[in-house]
């Protein structure tokens, strides 16, 4: 059961912990932060958790440090006593219905937020949209379709989201979380059709270090290695086939049309072609008479 200390409404600080139950904060962030405090002064506040060790922010991490980092001593805060998964999802609402989070980090927030609220709601195991179709107008639905509306998604595409993350463990968040490029949600889709902890370590190893840029990739290139399955291709093969299978499914007048547009690059690209084979024809020439 949340406890709001009423009589709290600002904290020191220093005071105050950072745990990052969600996100790590983000400098750019919060060097933005600190522009428009300096411009507009400080709006809103902060959610704190008292709790037996310390106070500790759930919502707020950026305009705290931004707070920090201008040197200025209090900040505006609702201070609360909650339980671990209240806590939890206190700190996921702050964070998720922006549009700051990353695939990942939405997908994994959302999962764990589902988990929290199933052990605080036993009843609720059947899942997000069988629970708000048989308790009508929740929290759990109104979440979700306040994420879909400000990130211009469907709703469905938000319990996809929340299923991608289930999949996840706390090790894998962390290393996907350093991935070279942006995992994308399809990258987690594939994962979670994966099953064998092998495939899957070497899946997000591939992400993590760019071996792969997806993971569909990366699963092709490891049944590969086992024997299993056609190299894959690289971009100028699938490419190729592409243009190739474009080519033969379109009619005369496309084709027509096709080479209207470029036209010129064409000839180019074949005399170019022609130039080289007259130069590969005369040093295999010159190399018999050697």
């Amino acid at each position: 059961m949340i406890e709001r200390l009423t009589t709290i409404t600002e904290l020191p600080v220093d005071q105050i912990q950072i745990v990052n139950l969600i996100r790590d904060v983000s400098p750019d962030g919060v060097e933005n932060l600190k522009e428009t405090i300096q411009a507009h002064g400080f709006v809103g506040r902060i959610v704190v958790r008292r709790t037996k060790k310390g106070d500790v922010v759930l919502d707020g991490q950026h305009r705290l440090t931004a707070l920090r980092e201008l040197g200025e001593a209090m900040i505006p805060c609702d201070v609360i006593k909650c339980s671990d998964d209240e806590a939890l999802m206190f700190a996921v609402d702050g964070n998720v219905k922006g549009a700051g989070m990353t695939p990942l980090q939405l997908a994994y927030s959302l999962a764990r937020r589902r988990e929290a609220y199933q052990r605080l709601h036993p009843e609720a195991r059947q899942g997000y949209a069988a629970t708000a179709a048989r308790m009508g107008q929740t929290e759990l639905n109104s979440l979700s379709r306040a994420i879909a509306q400000e990130r211009g998604i469907s709703e469905r595409q938000v319990y996809k989201i929340m299923s991608a993350g289930e999949k996840l463990g706390p090790d894998e968040y962390r290393r996907l979380s350093k991935a070279e490029t942006e995992v994308k949600l399809a990258d987690l889709e594939v994962l979670a059709k994966v099953t064998q902890p092998g495939e899957r370590y070497y899946i997000i190893d591939a992400l993590v270090k760019g071996s792969a840029k997806k993971a569909s990739a990366a699963r092709r290139q490891y049944q590969f290695d086992l024997g299993n399955g056609p190299a894959p291709r690289d971009a100028t093969d699938a490419a190729h086939m592409r243009l190739s299978d474009a080519w033969t499914r379109a009619n005369k007048a496309a084709r027509r049309r096709f080479l209207e547009d470029l036209g010129n690059e064409v000839g180019l690209l074949l005399a170019e072609m022609q130039e080289e084979e007259v130069e590969a024809l005369r040093a295999a020439s010159g190399g018999a008479d050697a």
